[in-house]
């Protein structure tokens, strides 16, 4: 709209346009009109239900529900004996709650129906400072990432975590059983590069089950700054909470119980701690927690440390980092192994 005024603004103080501010519609000497309107809910499609238009264009087509584009072809029609096109357009980038609609019906189906889908990337637009475009995007998680920068239209996330299976809540039980498990980065940061980072997550169990995310710790320091970001938490664990177990994942070969037996003897000496030999590939251990997560028996701690665990668990596991969630991972499996142990019952001879 505001391009639409700095064109037409000379027109309009010449009064061969006029300009109504409240409706935001021009109108031109044929009696043509040109309006902007908006859709910001579902009900809002009806505002248009008695129009009539040639042309209809949506900006940002993927920021709208299906439902809300195709109700417009209701309102794309005109007089028996006008000579004029009816013409639907669209503008958008990849992602977005309207991603997967316009993707199957311009992306799968563009053959289909006359549909047209013109592809445009970065260098199309010569009069943009790519370098500082690009040196923004880096600062979003990698699916967004790729959809902005490379007009993705495949890159929608990981299949293991949605954020809509979370709920936020305010706080977890204080009887419910807890573990810290930490993963540690194996590189020290480095300028300009991208090594992974040390998170330590804090997750409860109740006695229904259900399993409660409360914090997680997330950042990249020296080998010194790890350690004493490892015992700071271990100290406000306990303070908060208790006797908080805290597993380490132990890395494969005489180095990794080196360090497990260092953290042991000298950073968590008299905390509850042991090392964990991890099994399988990430994507393997995080099943079960997607799973759990899926069933909405998985909850979320409000804090500061929410949207980049998210951001993370839905770009999983294609996404640059998986640290969060292994050490989510981590602790939930110890916390479902503790579980399952408490629940066993024997039968039979005592002396047995």
């Amino acid at each position: 709209m505001d391009r639409a005024l700095a064109w037409l603004s000379p027109y309009v103080q010449q009064k061969s346009v006029a300009w109504d501010d409240s409706e935001k519609v021009f109108t031109f000497p044929s009696t043509a009109r040109l309006a902007f309107g908006y859709m910001k809910t579902e009900i809002d499609k009806y505002r248009y239900q008695s129009a009539e238009f040639q042309f209809i264009g949506f900006d940002e087509a993927t920021q709208f529900p299906g439902s809300q584009y195709r109700y417009m072809f209701s309102r794309l029609r005109r007089l028996q004996g006008v000579d004029i096109p009816l013409r639907m357009r669209s503008a958008t980038n990849p992602g977005g709650i309207g991603h997967e609609w316009y993707r199957q019906r311009f992306i799968e189906e563009v053959s289909r129906e006359g549909r047209f889908f013109v592809f445009a990337k970065l260098d199309d637009n010569r009069n943009l400072d790519r370098a500082e475009y690009v040196k923004s995007l880096s600062q979003l998680d990698p699916v967004t990432r790729d959809q902005l920068l490379n007009g993705n239209w495949q890159a929608t996330g990981g299949y293991k975590f949605k954020r809509a299976w979370f709920q936020i809540v305010d706080e977890a039980p204080k009887t419910a059983k807890r573990c810290r498990y930490w993963d540690m980065a194996s590189t020290s940061p480095i300028q300009g590069g991208d090594p992974d980072y040390t998170s330590g997550a804090l997750l409860a169990l109740d006695d229904s089950g259900i399993i409660y995310i409360e914090d997680v710790k997330h950042f990249r320091g020296t080998p010194q700054e790890n350690e004493d970001v490892v015992r700071q938490t271990a100290i406000l664990d306990r303070e908060a909470h208790g006797n908080v177990e805290t597993i380490m994942e132990m890395e494969p070969g005489s180095a990794g119980v080196s360090i497990i037996d260092y953290y042991a003897r000298k950073v968590l000496l008299g905390f509850n701690f042991k090392g964990e030999r991890a099994t399988g590939d990430k994507d393997s251990r995080a099943s079960p927690l997607s799973s759990a997560v899926e069933a909405k028996n998985v909850k979320l701690v409000r804090g500061s440390w929410i949207n980049a665990f998210l951001d993370e668990a839905e770009a999983f596991p294609y996404g640059a980092h998986d640290d969060q969630i292994d050490a989510c991972s981590g602790a939930f499996n110890r916390l479902t192994i503790i579980r399952r142990s408490q629940r066993l019952v024997f039968f039979g001879d005592v002396d047995k």
